[in-house]
C-alpha cells in the first residue's frame, strides 16, 4: 500500500532552487503534506517564511562553500535528510562557439558538478541508516536537446546517466533514486535566462519564439509536484516524466524508437529549424 502523505515516509526535505517555479511548487507540495522542508535560494527574501519551513541561503557556484551549508543544515535536521531534491538550475540561450567557453564552463560546474557534490554529501548518511531518497530534476532535454542551449542539455543529461548510475549502485540499500524529466511548464524560467550574444539572428529567433510560445502554453507547475508526489508515496526510485501528453509520453517513443537522423530532423522541424 502507498503511503497517504510524504511526511509518512520523509520528515525532512531538502529543495534546491525553492523560490519559484517548480521549485517552489515541489515546497508547498512537501509542506501540505506534513513534511519539514529547508529551501534554498541565492537570496533568501524571495523565500516566503512559513511554517515548517527553513530558507538557506546557497548558490551553486561556489560548490564547496555549498556543500558546507548543506552539512549545517542537515545538521540542524538531525544529521542527515530524509528527502534531498537537487532542482536548481538555469537557461543560457545562444550559440556554443559564440559563447566565451567559461559561459559554458559555469554553467556545467553549477548545474552538475555542484549538484553531484551535494548528492555525495547527502547520500553518505542515506546510506548508514539504510534510508532515504535522492530526487535529480533533470529535464525532456536529456532526451531531446534544446536547440542553442548545449549547457543546459549536457547537465541535464549528466544528470539522468548520474541518477541511473546510483539506482544500480542503491539497490537494496533502502535508499531511492527518482531521475525525474519535466517537459515545458509554465514557470519564469525563460524570463531568468542569460544571453551572452547581444542580439538574436533569424534561425535564433525563431527558436526563442517557440521556446517562449511552449511555456505559455504549459501546464502549471502544480502538475510537476503532483507527479513527483506519486512517485515519493510508491517509495521507488526510477525515471519519472512528467509534462504535457506529448512531451512526457511520446516523445520518449520517439527517442527510443527513432533512429537519430529522424530524432534530428523531428526537432529542426518543431523548432523551425530549416
Amino acid at each position: 500500500m502507498p503511503a497517504a502523505k510524504v511526511s509518512d515516509l520523509h520528515r525532512t526535505a531538502f529543495v534546491t532552487g525553492a523560490s519559484s517555479g517548480l521549485g517552489a511548487a515541489f515546497v508547498e507540495m512537501l509542506l501540505a503534506d506534513g513534511v519539514q522542508v529547508w529551501g534554498t535560494a541565492r537570496d533568501t527574501a524571495r523565500l516566503a517564511g512559513r511554517e515548517k519551513f527553513s530558507p538557506v541561503a546557497l548558490d551553486l557556484a561556489d560548490p564547496v562553500a555549498a556543500e558546507r551549508i548543506f552539512l549545517a543544515a542537515a545538521g540542524a535536521a538531525g544529521g542527515a535528510f530524509d528527502l534531498v531534491i537537487h532542482n536548481a538550475g538555469y537557461g543560457v540561450f545562444g550559440p556554443y562557439a559564440a559563447a566565451d567557453f567559461a559561459v559554458w564552463q559555469a554553467q556545467l560546474e553549477g548545474m552538475l558538478l555542484a549538484t553531484l557534490r551535494l548528492a555525495h554529501a547527502a547520500l553518505r548518511p542515506m546510506l548508514a541508516r539504510r534510508r532515504g531518497c535522492l530526487v535529480n530534476i533533470s529535464s525532456i532535454a536529456a532526451e531531446f536537446p534544446l536547440p542553442f542551449m548545449s549547457g543546459y542539455n549536457a547537465a541535464k543529461a549528466g544528470l539522468s546517466a548520474f541518477s541511473e548510475s546510483l539506482a544500480i549502485e542503491t539497490r537494496g540499500t533502502g535508499v531511492s533514486v527518482i531521475d525525474f524529466r519535466p517537459g515545458d511548464y509554465r514557470t519564469p524560467f525563460n524570463q531568468a535566462m542569460r544571453h551572452p550574444s547581444a542580439e538574436l539572428n533569424e534561425i535564433e529567433t525563431r527558436v526563442w519564439q517557440r521556446l517562449e510560445a511552449n511555456l505559455l502554453a504549459a501546464p502549471p507547475p502544480a502538475r510537476a509536484a503532483a507527479d513527483l508526489r506519486r512517485a515519493l508515496l510508491c517509495g521507488r526510485g526510477g525515471t519519472v516524466r512528467s509534462g504535457s501528453f506529448f512531451q512526457a509520453r511520446l516523445a520518449p517513443l520517439l527517442a527510443r524508437a527513432a533512429p537519430l537522423a529522424v530524432r534530428q530532423a523531428a526537432l529542426r522541424m518543431y523548432y523551425g529549424i530549416r
